[in-house]
């Protein structure tokens, strides 16, 4: 099997933790925060900090890992190492094939979305600004962002590395802003007061509204797990990659809680939530400062993007690498002039933009187009894949016998835990919620159930394959 080339340093991996989190998710999703707890700005805060105390906790514990597996990539590397190749074949099939390209997808189109913004299409719509996400034109831009960032992955990796580290410099200006000034102006004004004193709808300010709210943040923070996807090309990766995950956590909860208040210090609840955050910006810096912000925003998701599609395009290489999986011979190539995993990072393109297809289809068109089975890709496959993380702790507690008490039993117990909740957020939220606003209209909705099934036939579709291969 061909190998990939060691070309990544420490900065690097901490950039690929803070880039690829850090990135739409703290502007797209602070607006489905404030509409799940009813626009309740101190139960939106606890949303973030709790699934940030959930990330600090799994990366600390896949840290702990990093340390003791090393192979080819990170995670799969993880369950293989504990519960064996037929998980770890599995995990690594349901990343390539549901994770990465869903995460990606939606990354394309978040990225396309402000940069309409920037260009003013969304002022088409009127008082109707929801209406735009279903623009052609937002969808042909995603598109062309999606090849893009698969082109700069593809034909020279270094470059897609020197991108990461850009961006990941750039985003954080308007973050870093927003939540500096923002907070004073909020202050001085006296609207972040007024923000934090009222409540638009005080039934949602329940367990239901926090489980929301907490598995609407979980896109805003995933992603960090992707740093581990380079292992193969990371510098000294058993002390790197531990400190790039526990630094790059504590960085990005930070700005994420501060980011946050900053824009609650920028314009009234109720325009937030109509309007989104970028009102904010508006709002405090001017309609130019605004502009120039909105780049700042492009910059930052499309940094996130590239982030995400270097894990998609090494997917099938990670699967190929154990022999395992169709066609191992033809996805473990490696070009020997851009040492990029050629056939893998196409495989990997054509899932993105399947899954692209189904976002568009699912969650910005009225109605949707596929009936029961619409459900929001961008959050439930992140859920899965913390599911998927409790195997593997257990698997840890019984075999590393030589740890301590704290790294064989306190950690990964913490982690289950972490996992366990999200898990159960995440199924009342997208369940037992949508089945209850469902009945009330005489309707019937579960769409983590029907989110199952699809992930089911994945999983099946990995099984027959497998089967076939042996």
């Amino acid at each position: 099997m061909e190998k990939l080339t060691r070309k990544y340093g420490l900065m690097t991996a901490i950039c690929m933790v803070v880039g690829t989190v850090i990135g739409s998710g703290v502007f797209f999703k602070a607006q489905d925060v404030l509409k799940a707890t009813g626009g309740n700005m101190p139960l939106g805060i606890a949303a973030w900090v709790i699934t940030g105390f959930l990330m600090i906790v799994c990366s600390a514990q896949f840290a702990v890992m990093a340390t003791r597996y090393e192979k080819v990539s990170g995670l799969i590397d993880y369950a293989e190492a504990t519960c064996g190749k037929g998980y770890a074949y599995y995990i690594a099939w349901f990343m390539v094939n549901v994770y990465y390209p869903g995460m990606t997808s939606v990354l394309a189109w978040v990225s396309a979305r402000y940069f309409g913004v920037f260009l003013g299409w969304d002022r088409e719509y009127g008082e109707n600004p929801f209406a735009y996400f279903s623009d052609g034109r937002v969808l042909a831009l995603a598109c062309f962002f999606l090849i893009s960032s698969y082109a700069i992955n593809a034909l020279s990796p270094k470059l897609a590395g020197k991108f990461q580290v850009s961006a990941t410099v750039i985003k954080m200006v308007p973050i870093s802003l927003m939540a500096v000034v923002g907070i004073i102006a909020g202050s001085v004004n006296g609207t972040l007061g007024s923000n934090f004193a009222s409540v638009l709808d005080s039934s949602k300010g329940d367990a239901g509204g926090l489980f929301a709210a907490v598995v609407a943040t979980v896109f805003a923070y995933e992603g960090w797990i992707v740093a581990t996807s380079i292992n193969a090309e990371l510098k000294n990766p058993k002390k790197n990659l531990p400190l790039a995950l526990v630094i790059g956590s504590f960085i990005v909860v930070a700005a994420y809680v501060l980011y946050y208040v900053g824009v609650a210090g920028g314009a009234k609840t109720e325009d937030l939530v109509t309007k989104g955050a970028t009102t904010a910006f508006t709002n405090i810096f001017g309609g130019f400062g605004g502009k120039v912000l909105d780049i700042c925003v492009v910059v930052s998701c499309l940094g996130t993007l590239n982030g995400l599609m270097v894990g998609a395009t090494r997917g099938m290489y990670a699967i190929a690498a154990r022999d395992d999986g169709p066609r191992p011979e033809m996805f473990s190539q490696v070009d020997k002039h851009t040492n990029m995993t050629t056939n893998s990072s196409v495989w990997g393109l054509f899932v993105c933009a399947a899954w692209l297809l189904y976002f568009f289809g699912a969650n910005l068109v009225d109605g949707g187009w596929f009936g029961l089975f619409n459900f929001d890709s961008s959050e439930l496959p992140i859920v899965t894949i913390y599911a998927m993380y409790i195997p593997i702790f257990i698997a840890w507690m019984v075999k590393e016998k030589d740890l301590g008490v704290f790294k064989r039993f306190v950690l990964p117990i913490a982690s289950i835990v972490c996992c366990g909740f999200m898990v159960f957020a995440a199924v009342y939220a997208h369940g037992v919620t949508k089945y209850l606003e469902a009945k009330e209209a005489g309707e019937f909705s579960f769409p983590v159930l029907f989110y199952f099934i699809v992930f089911a036939a994945v999983m099946l579709a990995g099984f027959l394959l497998k089967k076939k291969r042996k």
